[in-house]
């Protein structure tokens, strides 16, 4: 039988104290991206959640270190979701004898990056830009 090779990692985060509407909107942001254009993506942006995020992201580049070998520059974000998580529940005193609810929602995140190298779909792909971009410069060339 023929054994395949492992081309994907991932990495989860779970109960983090923030709400998944706020995560997703980072996370819509870097799904596709390289491991270096994701850094410089999350370093910049202005949103609390880039942190954990962050953490996320190194934590998949070291999964895919030591368990493939393979290089942060070969890495792509393939997959990133946000799953709302447990609501924890807390009651204020309030005057009177009365309570307030404080719900805070929490939130788990999963980042799966996938090697290029290793992946055949990637390597075709990357030709065929390399492809365009020379048509690119051959016909700027004939055009001055």
């Amino acid at each position: 039988m023929l054994k395949k090779e492992k081309t994907e990692v991932y990495a989860l985060g779970g109960h983090i104290s923030m709400s998944a509407d706020k995560a997703r909107r980072v996370i819509d942001q870097i799904c596709g991206c390289s491991y270096e254009e994701t850094l410089m993506i999350l370093e910049f942006m202005p949103y609390r959640a880039c942190h954990p995020i962050l953490k996320l992201v190194y934590s998949t580049t070291a999964n895919s270190s030591y368990n493939m070998g393979s290089s942060e520059t070969n890495l792509v974000i393939s997959k990133a979701e946000v799953n709302e998580g447990t609501t924890v529940k807390k009651l204020k005193p309030q005057a009177r004898g009365h309570s307030f609810p404080i719900k805070r929602s929490t939130c788990h995140i999963t980042i799966v990056m996938k090697d290029i190298s290793l992946d055949d779909e990637y390597g075709e792909m990357s030709s065929l830009k390399k492809k365009k971009e020379m048509e690119k410069k051959i016909y700027s060339y004939d055009v001055s």
